[in-house]
């Protein structure tokens, strides 16, 4: 039966986290956030393989939803809140508006998201759909909004929190200690890291690492403890790219020697926060050892 898989549930968790009991009217509460749609919902994002229809939209229309439907509910629905933070107010209605606007500048963090049906002001319904199929929606969206992902996103378990994560930070409720400067910046390394994604191993880990998936910094978001020295190594990295980017190699360890040659000793040491200096050293201790 359709399940709501764990990174949609991750999401869910967040936003009542901080919105739950946050100052203001009226917070969010757990009934208002759903992601499985109930027993007789049949067709569309809320629901698994087992209650799609036939040439469902939420199946046919996008490769990235053929290749990527299971069981797993790829839907997430929030429901209305009034919190009051540093003398704003944020409501859903700006939150929507919020979202549709990172959307439309095509943020990084929110590329797996298909669609959003969302009211601005409680009259009108609008949808903004990353596939322009669609313009607005049923009038149950004045008062919820409704986000819909890519399935193949939710079926590889890829992390949804990072744009939710950064509208809690814009408002006051979750830290971030980055810059809009350095923010600006990740995304600009990010994206010419990708660039090299499928082409040598070290563009694969870098850019692993910008979106979150490398384990070794599986709970990356913005505001992660450890992104000043994930930046300094990213900047090591840059500069190397840099240096490299007029020259014409034809294989992959070409690639490698030249980007590793720029990562001195020095300069990965000055990566290392202080907290995790001793923790390297303890572990080269122990492989120099064995």
């Amino acid at each position: 039966m359709t399940r709501a898989p764990a990174n949609l549930l991750a999401v869910r968790s967040l936003l009542l986290d901080h919105l739950d009991n946050a100052p203001g009217p009226d917070d969010l509460d757990p009934a208002e956030v759903g992601i499985v749609g109930d027993p007789a919902h049949r067709g569309g994002y809320h629901c698994g393989s087992d209650r799609v229809v036939a040439n469902d939209y939420s199946v046919v229309e996008s490769p990235r939803d053929r290749a990527g439907l299971t069981l797993d509910a790829a839907a997430l629905d929030v429901g209305q809140f009034d919190v009051r933070i540093g003398g704003r107010t944020n409501t859903l209605r700006s939150f929507s508006v919020w979202c549709v606007a990172q959307c439309t500048a095509n943020a990084a963090d929110t590329r797996d998201i298909r669609e959003i049906i969302y009211s601005p002001d409680g009259t009108t319904v609008k949808r903004w759909d990353r596939l322009g199929k669609r313009t607005s929606g049923d009038s149950s969206h004045r008062w919820h909004t409704h986000f819909s992902f890519f399935r193949d996103a939710i079926k590889a378990g890829r992390d949804q929190r990072p744009l939710f994560r950064r509208y809690l930070s814009s408002i006051g409720l979750l830290e971030d200690d980055m810059t809009p400067e350095e923010h600006n910046w990740l995304a600009t390394v990010h994206k010419n890291l990708t660039r090299l994604d499928g082409r040598n191993p070290v563009g694969q880990i870098y850019t692993r690492m910008a979106m979150g998936e490398d384990a070794t910094v599986a709970n990356y978001t913005p505001a992660h403890p450890t992104l000043k020295s994930i930046s300094a190594q990213v900047a090591a990295l840059q500069t190397a790219l840099t240096a490299l980017s007029n020259r014409d190699f034809t294989d992959e360890p070409a690639i490698v020697q030249g980007v590793l040659a720029s990562l001195t000793p020095e300069k990965i040491a000055a990566a290392i926060p202080p907290t995790m200096a001793k923790q390297v050293a303890d572990e080269l201790a122990r492989r120099l050892a064995a």
